[in-house]
């Protein structure tokens, strides 16, 4: 009996312990989970910023090779034009989602803390 009361004994003083380590990775998954997001949606505005230029860049040479007269050039650039256009479209669509998903995760964040907080008190 006097194991059994011991054993529980210690259980019950280790457990505040163990969840105040489980809040502690949480905040820090959601932080992680904030930097990564940040991180892609760098790399979505570069991708942008890129595909905004070969846009830029496609159309002048659509313009040029219609005043040539060359219109299999014309076509090939159109098809280019339109294949850049695609890829802005996906990503700011990956842009969008990304900025929602650091929204989320700082809110998520700043709840963990809140609650670590109010846990301690």
């Amino acid at each position: 009996m006097r194991r059994h009361i011991a054993i529980f004994a210690v259980l019950a003083l280790s457990a505040p312990v163990v969840l105040s380590a489980q809040d502690s990775n949480d905040v820090k998954h959601d932080r992680k989970e904030v930097r990564h997001d940040r991180r892609e949606l760098r790399g979505d505005r570069k991708d942008i910023r890129h595909d905004t230029r070969d846009i830029r860049q496609d159309r002048r040479d659509v313009r040029q090779d219609l005043k040539s007269g060359d219109t299999t050039d014309a076509r090939r650039d159109a098809r280019d034009l339109r294949q850049d256009r695609r890829d802005r479209r996906h990503d700011v669509r990956d842009a969008r989602r990304d900025r929602r998903d650091v929204r989320q995760d700082r809110k998520d964040v700043h709840e963990d803390k809140q609650e670590k907080n109010d846990s301690t008190k």
